[in-house]
Formats: structure tokens, sequence, C-alpha cells
């Protein structure tokens, strides 16, 4: 007997239980309960197989780290289940004619996702009404949408255990995929036949509602199916749906708030990297100025950029302004830019040398 309880926070929470029933001498259900996951798969096949079955197609699903409602990735988690199963079976790992029924869950905000093969089931319970969501694919549900017999005649029918559809079977088997929106104060429930084939609806309504902790509600609609009979394994999962409107927005919050931030990361970067090249392209540049009557070479930049002056003393030469011709003098006196300070030196060097061939 297992069970399993939620220790996240809204917008679900949930429990879940798995039992051997009081018949069986082995328990062939595997559960999936990893939030946004919710799955349930009965394995057939007999001891040593049909819960290896089960257990292979729940370890793929858990494989495929799902993470939202996309069907076609869920379609795809189930088909490679549905491969992996064949395998087992050619390799060894199980036996020939293994299979196993899945019903898995994906519930992303306000949205459920669910993909069915075999006849484990999914239920919802939204204002008070419990309705089934997934369809059977079993000879008595056939026989039912043909007419042939009531729901009530199929609870006891000589061949309710006759499964159309199962992975493990067929290479080319499909889930069948249903979605819906979900409100708040809906609650989600997966199961087994062992808890299906056991109870009416009505009782398993009245069981949920009966129970608002969903850890609560497993363990009475288990114990239940226990008290009917238990003739086959039992498993549960109840997910209670909580302020989903609420979570929702709190989602778009919290995207806008990251969006913001990583606006504001780039823009700081893009600073930062302006500021850098400026920086690195002053350190590197040169510029000559008038001081005392002499010139002086500055690394830098003249002036100040944004406020801020990007200038380093580089040298104090014994070259007066009079010394240089008066064109380069104007250009000494407002801050006479260069690329480098070896360029600065031969400019000014070679100003000098004008001025005295000049007077020579």
């Amino acid at each position: 007997m297992t069970a399993l309880r939620s220790t996240t926070p809204a917008p679900l929470t949930y429990g879940s239980r798995t039992d051997l029933g009081c018949v069986r001498g082995n328990n062939e259900d595997t559960l999936l309960v990893k939030e946004p996951v919710f799955a349930v798969a009965d394995g057939m096949g007999g001891h040593a197989a049909g819960e290896i079955a089960s257990e292979i197609a729940i370890q793929i699903l858990m494989e495929a780290e799902l993470t939202t409602a996309d069907p076609e990735l869920l379609k795809q988690a189930v088909v490679d289940a549905n491969e992996a199963i064949i395998e087992g079976a050619l390799t060894g790992l199980g036996k020939a004619g293994m299979g196993t029924t899945l019903t898995a869950a994906i519930i992303e905000d306000n949205h459920l996702l669910i993909a069915q093969v075999g006849d484990s089931r999914a239920y919802l319970l939204c204002d008070g009404r419990l309705r089934q969501i997934t369809r059977d694919h079993s000879l008595v549900e056939e026989l039912i949408s043909a007419g042939q017999i009531t729901s009530e005649e199929a609870r006891v029918h000589p061949n309710r255990s006759v499964i159309t559809r199962v992975l493990g079977n067929e290479h080319n088997t499909q889930p069948d995929i249903y979605e819906l929106a979900l409100n708040s104060g809906d609650r989600l429930l997966v199961c087994s036949d062992g808890l299906s084939g056991m109870l009416e609806l009505s009782d398993i309504a009245s069981l949920l509602q009966a129970h608002a902790d969903p850890q609560e509600a497993a363990d009475a609609l288990v114990e239940a199916a226990r008290d009917a009979g238990g003739y086959d394994n039992i498993t549960v999962i109840v997910v209670n749906v909580v302020n989903t409107e609420e979570h929702v927005l709190s989602k778009q919050k919290r995207r806008f708030r990251w969006s913001i931030a990583v606006f504001l990361l780039v823009f700081v970067l893009l600073i930062a990297s302006a500021i850098g090249g400026v920086f690195f392209y002053a350190h590197n540049a040169a510029f000559l100025i008038e001081e005392n009557g002499y010139v002086s070479i500055y690394r830098g930049l003249p002036g100040d950029v944004a406020g801020v002056k990007l200038q380093w003393l580089e040298e104090e030469t014994k070259i007066k302004m009079s010394d240089l011709p008066p064109t380069f003098a104007q250009r000494v006196q407002e801050g006479a830019g260069f690329s480098s300070v070896d360029n600065a030196r031969e400019a000014l060097e070679g100003a000098r040398k004008l001025t005295d061939s000049s007077q020579k």
C-alpha cells in the first residue's frame, strides 16, 4: 500500500494511493505523481509481466520530462511507451503478451490534457457533478455504445475484462487525447478499474465530496473499493485545482517581472560595454595641451565624457608653446587629439623641428 501527498503550493494539491486489493497476489498497477503529470497504468499479463509493463510505461512517461500541456509531446511519450513495452517483451525484460493501460493527465494553469489507452479512467468533479472524461477501450464499452447493454449491465458482464486497446500489443497503438478547461474548485480523479469496477459513479462522487483533502479522498476511495470486495488492484490519484485565475495572473506577473529584469540586465550590459569601449579608447588615445606656457602630453580624451574626465598625465615636456608653428600651437590650445601617445610625441617633435628649420 503506497500513498503520496502533495507538498507543493497552489494551484494544485493532490493525494494518491495504490493498493493490492483483497484478492490479487501482486500489484500490477503503477502510478506517477510528478506535477504537472499524473498517471495510472494497470498492467496485464500475469505475475512478473503486468507490473513490468506498467512500470515501463510510467518510466518512459517520467523520462519524457513533460512540463507543458502539449498534445503532441504527450502523444509521442505514449507511443514511445508502447514501443518500449513491445521491445521489453522481445528482449526478455518481461513476457510475451504483457501490456498495460495508461491514463495520463497534464495540468497547466487552467488547461487539462489527457492521453488514454485501455480502461483506466479520468473523472472530473465540477460544481458537485462527477463525470467521466475518458472513454474505455473495452468490449463492454463498445456494447454500450451500440446500445446492446446498459452501463449497469456492463459492471457484471462476463466479458467486462476484455480490453480492446492496450500498450504493448501492436506497434501502431495510439492514445485518445482529451482537452478541457479547468475552474477553481474542480477535482480530477485518475484511477484504475480496481476502483471504477467496484464502486458506482454516485458512490465515487459522494466520497470525493465528503473529503476535501485530496489524500483523505484517495484513502477513502481505496478503502471503499476494498470493502466492496477489492477484486483487483486499486490505484487512485485525486487532484484539487485551486485558484486557477489567481495563479495564471501571478504567473503572468512573474513573466512580466522576469522580462523587465532581463531587459534591465541587457541594458546594463550594453551600457557597461559602451563605457568599457569608451574607457579602452580613452586609455589608448592621447592629446596635447598647454600648461603654464609649455606643452603637456596626456593619455585619454580632452574635456570630459558625461561629466567624467578620462585623462592621465603622461609627460610634461620642455617644449614651449612659442617654439611651435602658430597653426600647431592653436591646435594644442584647443587640445590636439591623437590615436596614441607615440603619435602625439611624433607630431609634437615634428612641429618643433619645423619651427627650428624655419628659423635657420
